[in-house]
């Protein structure tokens, strides 16, 4: 997840172009650019519900259509780095109020919210002394987006209904395996997790063994730092490490030992970060894969071996 800088106004973008942006939004949360990735991250969406899915597409489509008129390169809109935020704002949107009326527009100004916060974020780390560290914007905007959504719309909150109650850890941990992989999107389905998972194994074999290998590490740090059954087995506690990982291992810095090293590292620190955020009792989103990672690509900047893709 990267963002590139002002392209000419006059670029057009082709009907087929802007068709595959909006589908590749999807498959751009987990750093993707593959249609097939995206269909199989669509396909859990409708496992979940229905109305979910269709709140992620009009997310998508408003991040994609404002990303463009605010002068961004036409590679990085057919590409899906326009729309990814969106996206997960329309998902935020379903999981603060539901599929009732007045989701559908706000999901649509969400996601067309998360363009200009996206250029304030990618400012700040290109026209700060930051620059030199090249930090990606990734799902900060969405963090941002998805909570003025959430503190906006209280009077409109559903509940989520009663999780099932879970008091056997080996149970916990089989399940966090798969619904860490869908709590990214904010789902607790271990059906949408498996379609998710298989989705990062079809766009690379790497892709999906870090996303597995962050599930895991996610789990047993979780586990490890006595966080309810409950949670864990419904993968709040472990999502934003399989992020982590696959950030550090295979995306943000060349695929090698000294990668694969920082990744696991880096989502036991944000295991950490995420018990941490829970105590706070504030919206916690992706923020802990999203600190973590900045950080750990600052010290990946001083260390030799840690080599940019």
């Amino acid at each position: 997840m990267s963002n590139a800088g002002a392209a000419d106004p006059d670029s057009a973008i082709s009907g087929s172009g802007w068709l595959k942006g909006w589908g590749q939004g999807l498959s751009q949360i987990f750093f993707q650019s593959n249609i097939w990735t995206a269909l199989l991250i669509l396909a859990a969406f409708v496992v979940a519900d229905w109305r979910m899915a269709l709140l992620v597409l009009i997310g998508c489509a408003g991040n994609t259509v404002a990303g463009r008129l605010l002068r961004a390169d036409p590679s990085s809109v057919t590409a899906g780095l326009q729309g990814f935020c969106g996206a997960l704002a329309g998902a935020a949107t379903y999981s603060a109020i539901g599929g009732q009326w007045a989701a559908y527009p706000i999901a649509l100004i969400g996601g067309a919210l998360c363009a200009p916060v996206t250029w304030l974020v990618v400012a700040l780390f290109t026209k700060t002394p930051l620059r030199v560290y090249g930090l990606p914007s990734t799902t900060a905007p969405f963090c941002i987006v998805a909570t003025g959504i959430l503190l906006s719309t209280e009077a409109l909150h559903v509940s989520s209904g009663p999780s099932q109650t879970i008091d056997s850890a080996p149970l916990a941990f089989a399940r966090s395996l798969l619904t860490n992989v869908s709590e990214v999107v904010l789902i607790n389905n271990v059906w949408s997790g498996a379609l998710i998972l298989l989705g990062l194994f079809v766009a690379g074999w790497k892709v999906g063994l870090a996303g597995l290998l962050g599930s895991v590490v996610g789990s047993l740090c979780a586990l490890a730092m006595g966080e309810a059954l409950t949670e864990t087995a419904n993968g709040l506690a472990g999502y934003s490490g399989v992020l982590t990982a696959i950030a550090l291992a295979v995306v943000f810095l060349k695929s090698n030992t000294v990668s694969w090293v920082l990744a696991v590292i880096g989502t036991v620190v944000t295991a950490v970060v995420t018990v941490l955020m829970h105590d706070l009792n504030a919206p916690t989103y992706t923020w802990p894969y999203i600190l973590t990672t900045w950080v750990f690509l600052v010290i990946a900047h001083y260390i030799p071996a840690a080599k940019r893709p």
